[in-house]
């Protein structure tokens, strides 16, 4: 990797201020219903902290409060699960900028800091190079571990970098290797696994992945257009009508490259999408009416035998309605092949992670992205501003 990380840096008695990505659900009583982003920055906070910093100051966005203070964005809660999960106290602060908030870091006791939302101030999103200063003047070093925000070019993820040495940390730098080194030299063969709901969404994936890789496996809603540019028919299932023919472009490309896409066999389909609707299994036509909601048992076979022999696997996106329990079998079935398998397996972040971790899979994966967004772009090849503007080796 080109860029310094932070194990480059000499930390010792430096104040360093940290991008995490501490954007966390919670439920309407603001408690936190999945801290994997907080769990996830650990390793980088526990790291700075036995090289002695002197301190480190925490920085991160919650929501969309679009540059306002909102009071169901505030970090605070967050701030008490770190807390719990660090064993040691986090010093809460009520903003993020200014002379308040700096005399504040100076008589702070506690080691750890956390700033308030990021996103309260509308200079955040608009990388205002006056704010990046502001957050720059708080400390001495900066890091980013927020591998989430990273495509996007913010004052906390590019604009501060200009402003301090910038490094990447254990979190970010391990994103890069797994992800890099899939599209940089992937052990072969490569198989990808594309799902979810839209061609659009994966379409830079594709164009990108498809010369680099063995296979495509193509579930979820998606598959649908593929199907229906293959002349079949697909009933009342997802379909992009303005994608079907570059859709047939792909399908021409594979060929042309000698590239094999794999498509569904068969579908379980229902007559709406309810979770208590009645299922059934049918072919790759899909009868009028119906619904394709999840990948059928033999496409389950099919996709297992493609991927049994494999060395490098990159999975984006479900292959059914993973949330639905009726329509979670495909998705499920692949993941549970995945575990098992002497491969190394790369999960993007975003509704995949999410159902590993719903399926309790996550420590049976080489590596699982916290990424959405930015694992997306960063395996459509494109340069993120928040990896961009670290300092080089």
């Amino acid at each position: 990797m080109a860029k310094l990380t932070v194990r480059d840096l000499d930390l010792k008695d430096k104040i360093v201020l940290m991008r995490v990505d501490f954007n966390v659900p919670q439920d309407e009583k603001l408690n936190i219903t999945d801290d994997t982003r907080i769990r996830a920055t650990i390793p980088t906070i526990k790291y700075i902290l036995e090289k002695k910093a002197k301190k480190l100051i925490l920085m991160s966005h919650l929501g969309r409060p679009d540059g306002k203070v909102v009071e169901k964005y505030s970090l605070k809660p967050v701030a008490k699960r770190l807390s719990e999960i660090l064993g040691e106290p986090v010093k809460f602060l009520n903003d993020c900028v200014g002379e308040s908030i700096k005399k504040e870091i100076d008589l702070s006791k506690e080691k750890v800091i956390l700033l308030e939302n990021l996103r309260f101030h509308p200079e955040e999103e608009a990388n205002d190079l006056n704010f990046a200063q502001q957050l720059a003047d708080l400390a001495e070093i900066y890091v980013n571990d927020a591998f989430g925000t990273a495509h996007r070019a913010h004052a906390s993820t590019e604009g501060v970098a200009h402003y301090l040495k910038a490094a990447a940390g254990l979190l970010l730098e391990k994103e890069i290797k797994y992800l890099g080194e899939a599209l940089e030299k992937p052990q072969r063969p490569f198989v990808v696994i594309l799902g979810g709901a839209k061609v659009s969404d994966k379409i830079g994936v594709i164009n990108n992945l498809l010369p680099k890789c063995d296979k495509i496996l193509i579930g979820g809603g998606m598959a649908y257009t593929f199907l229906k540019a293959k002349g079949k028919s697909i009933g009342n299932s997802k379909l992009e009508k303005d994608k079907i023919g570059l859709a047939l472009e792909i399908l021409n490309k594979a060929e042309s490259l000698k590239k094999e896409i794999c498509l569904p066999v068969d579908n379980i389909v229902v007559d709406k999408i309810d979770i208590a609707a009645k299922t059934e299994i049918v072919g790759e036509d899909i009868p009028e009416g119906k619904i394709g909601v999840d990948i059928g048992p033999k496409t389950i076979g099919l996709f297992k035998d493609k991927l049994k022999l494999a060395k490098t696997i990159v999975w984006n996106g479900p292959l059914g309605i993973f949330e639905m329990e009726p329509f979670s079998k495909g998705t499920k079935e692949i993941a549970e092949f995945l575990a098992n398998l002497k491969a190394t397996t790369i999960i993007g972040g975003g509704d995949t992670a999410s159902a590993i971790n719903k399926f309790k899979l996550e420590d049976k994966m080489t590596h699982i992205s916290t990424g959405g967004g930015a694992s997306l772009e960063f395996l459509e090849g494109k340069i993120l501003p928040g990896i961009a503007a670290l300092s080089d080796k």
